[in-house]
Parts: structure tokens; sequence; C-alpha cells
């Protein structure tokens, strides 16, 4: 670690509304330069779930939807569209709770979230949601080849989504997709400054980054991607995936 140990994390702007068709790593490269930002080996891109589901086509008309019984029952009870609600029972491999109009879901991914992640803000046809991207890791990793190739840098990505937590008010970004990073910090065997050894430290950084990044990006801001800068992280592989707690070590199912 250097002497005075920094981190720079900044707002890439100026992007435009992200349809199927546009050439997202084009236009992330172009807003770079913009600002005088030359992408460099060892750089973080955290990037909003939102714009990878609109590149992807992950949208979906509410007016294409027909509602079952449960989704309906549940919406009148908890005043919610009953189409939307039936879009996230279809997005939920398993439903944790429903209560005062809050469902929580675990998504096919394996996420346990709010919603199945299904989210209405930021998109501007009033007739349709976004869905969480298919394959997170996947679409991360596809996100750095293509980096790669054209910028000729090697970067790690993050693919971030906003999670409520237990326990605790407010919301935080995480990490749900990662490649080019291990997204866990494993001090286990490890000796502190008075050599007592670490047994249970293990620092979610992906997660972390994911919620340095929305310091800048806001909700309002149009702001969809950060460049994290300065953060000396592990290169030796891993995935979004390995921050979900698995069920057998999990004491609240």
């Amino acid at each position: 670690m250097s002497e005075n140990p920094e981190i720079r994390v900044i707002g890439l702007t100026g992007l435009p509304e992200i349809t199927r068709d546009s050439d997202l790593v084009g236009l992330i490269l172009e807003a770079a330069r913009r600002q005088d930002l030359r992408l460099s080996n060892g750089d973080v891109l955290v990037f909003t779930h939102k714009i990878i589901s609109k590149a992807e086509g992950r949208l979906v008309r509410l007016s294409e939807i027909t509602p079952s019984p449960l989704a309906r029952a549940f919406a009148r009870d908890g005043n919610r569209d009953p189409r939307s609600v039936e879009i996230v029972l279809g997005e939920a491999r398993r439903i944790v709770k429903m209560d005062r109009g809050i469902l929580i879901t675990e998504t096919h991914h394996g996420l346990v979230c709010a919603h199945a992640g299904v989210d209405a803000s930021n998109v501007p046809d009033p007739d349709a949601v976004a869905l969480l991207p298919a394959d997170p890791d996947r679409s991360a990793a596809d996100l750095r080849a293509s980096i790669r190739e054209r910028a000729d840098v090697d970067v790690a990505v993050i693919i971030s989504d906003t999670f409520g937590r237990p326990w605790r008010e407010g919301l935080t970004n995480v990490a749900i997709g990662v490649d080019g990073m291990a997204p866990l910090l494993d001090y286990r065997g490890q000796h502190d400054p008075q050599g007592r050894a670490l047994l249970a430290t293990v620092i979610a950084v992906a997660d972390e980054l994911a919620g340095a990044a929305e310091l800048v990006m806001g909700k309002l801001d149009r702001v969809p991607v950060a460049l994290i800068r300065g953060y000396s992280y592990r290169s030796d592989g891993g995935k979004g995936a390995d921050l979900i707690r698995q069920a057998d070590k999990d004491l609240f199912r």
C-alpha cells in the first residue's frame, strides 16, 4: 500500500439515452475522451444495471402482460399495478416475503432483493419496466472484452444495482456482475498489528466500489457509469455470483 492511499471516483457525463441499438462501449470511450480521461490498465468501470438492461433489450411493456389472480390480489392489497407484480413473479425463483406492498424475492440469479429488481425509474416509456440483465457476470465480461479490444486497456467491470438492507435504513449500490477482479478480499489467516489471527474477515470490495460509484452517479443526474482509479484490486478472477451467500451458510433462511 502507498504511503498516502487514495482513490478517485469520476462520473462519466453526457451519455445519451441508451437503447438496444446503442454502441455502449463506443459511447463510454467517447465520454471519457470528452472529459480528458484516458482509460488505463487497473481502472474500474462501474455501470448501473439499468443501462445494461436497456442495451440488452431487457424491457417489458406492461400493456402486453396479463396478471394472474395472485398478482391481482397482491396488487390490490399493496396498491400496486398488477401487471408489474406479475412481471416480478415471473422474475422470481422464490418469494421470500410479501407484506406491506413489498415483494422480497430471490431472483433466478440468486439475488435476494425487492421486486426482483424490476424497476420503472429512468425508463422513458411509461408503459415499460426494466428487468435485471439475464446474466450480469456475462454482461460484465462482454463489456470488459470489448473495452480491451477497442481501447487496448485491461480494466475491471462492475455492474451495480441498488438494494435495501436488513436492519439498516437507506439503500446502497451493490455489485451484481463482476469481471476482471476478485469481488471479495479474504483476510482470514492473516494477523492484525497486535498479532491476532483474523478468522472471519472477508470484505465485499466489489460492493464497496459499487457504493462509492453511486456517490457520483446519483439517481436523477443521468450519470450511469463511473470510473474508479487508484484502487489496487486482485485480478485473479471471480464474479458477482461469488457475493451471493449460499443457502447452507445463510442463518436467515
